[in-house]
């Protein structure tokens, strides 16, 4: 669907504020070296890495410290050079504790150095081996290791590349930034994905609230002469238009069917971030073991839009932007509508951590909810045409196998439903308790 010349999905959406004045025009800074990083070895979809270091050893910047060598995952490297204090554990967002590798900085130790590569001729399969390598994944937050979602099922036939730049949540402003300093490497990242699928176009989507980043693409894309195979398509600005299968839909007018993947209807959906690490890791043979975030929030002294390390705390982070204000009453890492509040700030930075906010009570208001009133706001928010109503109800009564008949298996949780229900409902809550206790085969 198209209003005012510029693509959106048909089917729900609702329209968030903003709020991303604060950091959509700082420029990226470096968050400066740290003592010591606890590195997680869950940083993607799947098993944990298996650790290749024990407590004493020396690391190098970009030393593959866990490895993921069958089943889903992706692998994991040092963020720095220095000693391993030992195996430890961090917090996860959703899985609670999971393993990491305490690592102490050698302050002596200077940055590792890249030699870049001419990666042009090079097989796709070897391309291939070079991201699965570097251990990337999609850095728009689900974390799914790149090397597998770059190889579809091969009865499928994929023939367009869509790279992700909608960033729709309130307050992020990470890829925006690296969509205007670093536009060349996205679109250099957009050919090296190109040349693994072999397919003939990439559309790169950004919501049009991002002017400055179009038209920086739109020159980075004319630059390397890709005109004919890359094009750069401002969209309505719509909550959750980031998500694949309503980005699918705006682009290319494509459904993606229920149960289906992208695949199924022709298409391999990346984050701009992802396209970036995947040319620092075939044209540079660099790891992925940093990433550009945002830090916003009413509840930190200053903003910030930071390229940080894999493994650093948030209470260095927090610490480095002059500390959080006594009116903070809350951390989510992630964007208010699909991240994650953490209890503390020992929690870490991770390659899918796109923002962490610390926000305040008139951000982050705690209220009660009551009981469903059957309005259907939820019911015409919701972009999968779902019923949020119906499997909050079945939840709260633990009913969970009743969730099912709803749609539980194909809400992506964005929030929609939540932000415009007048009960205040924790509708997500309720429908991400319902498939946490069906898939741990809980009744209660």
């Amino acid at each position: 669907m198209r209003a005012s010349g510029l693509a959106t999905f048909t089917l729900g959406g609702v329209h968030p504020p903003g709020r991303k004045e604060s950091a959509s025009g700082l420029a990226i800074e470096p968050m400066p070296p740290v003592s010591r990083y606890l590195v997680s070895l869950v940083q993607h979809c799947g098993a944990p890495a298996a650790p290749l270091v024990k407590k004493g050893d020396a690391v190098t910047e970009g030393q593959r410290i866990g490895s993921v060598d069958k089943g889903l995952g992706a692998h994991v490297h040092s963020p720095v050079s220095g000693k391993v204090a030992g195996l430890a554990r961090t917090l996860h967002p959703v899985l609670g504790p999971v393993p990491a590798v305490a690592i102490e900085r050698d302050p002596e130790a200077g940055p590792a150095i890249w030699t870049p590569r001419d990666w042009e001729h090079l097989p796709p399969a070897e391309i291939l081996a070079a991201i699965r390598e570097a251990g990337v994944v999609g850095m728009g937050g689900a974390g799914f290791p790149t090397h597998v979602k770059l190889s579809p099922p091969p009865e499928l036939t994929v023939d367009t590349l869509i790279l992700n730049g909608a960033e729709c949540e309130s307050y992020l402003a990470a890829d925006h930034r690296l969509m205007l300093e670093r536009a060349p490497g996205v679109v250099q990242g957009a050919r090296v994905l190109l040349a693994v699928l072999g397919v003939p176009r990439c559309r790169i989507g950004v919501e049009n609230n991002k002017k400055d980043a179009v038209e920086a693409l739109r020159q980075a894309v004319s630059d390397a002469g890709e005109g004919a195979r890359i094009s750069v398509e401002p969209l309505v600005v719509k909550y959750p238009q980031g998500s694949e299968k309503q980005l699918i839909e705006a682009l290319t007018g494509r459904r993606v069917p229920a149960g289906g993947l992208p695949a199924h209807v022709g298409c391999v959906v990346q984050n701009v971030g992802t396209a970036f690490a995947a040319y620092e890791a075939v044209a540079l043979g660099r790891p992925c073991f940093e990433r550009v975030l945002t830090v916003a929030g009413q509840g930190v002294a200053r903003p910030a839009n930071l390229l940080c390390k894999v493994g650093v705390c948030l209470s260095d982070i927090a610490e480095h932007l002059g500390g959080i204000t006594e009116e903070a009453v809350k951390c989510v890492l992630g964007g208010p509508m699909m991240g994650f509040a953490v209890p503390g700030l020992e929690a870490t930075v991770g390659k899918t951590t796109s923002g962490v906010l610390f926000l305040d009570a008139w951000e982050s208001p705690d209220a009660d909810f009551g009981p469903c009133i059957r309005c259907g706001r939820c019911l015409e928010a919701c972009p999968m045409g779902l019923a949020p109503n119906e499997m909050s109800i079945y939840a709260e009564r633990r009913k969970y196998e009743g969730t099912q008949r709803f749609g539980l298996w194909e809400c992506f949780e964005c929030g929609s439903c939540a932000f415009v229900c007048p009960a205040k409902r924790p509708l997500v809550q309720f429908i991400r308790a319902s498939k946490a206790r069906l898939r741990c085969g809980c009744k209660l």
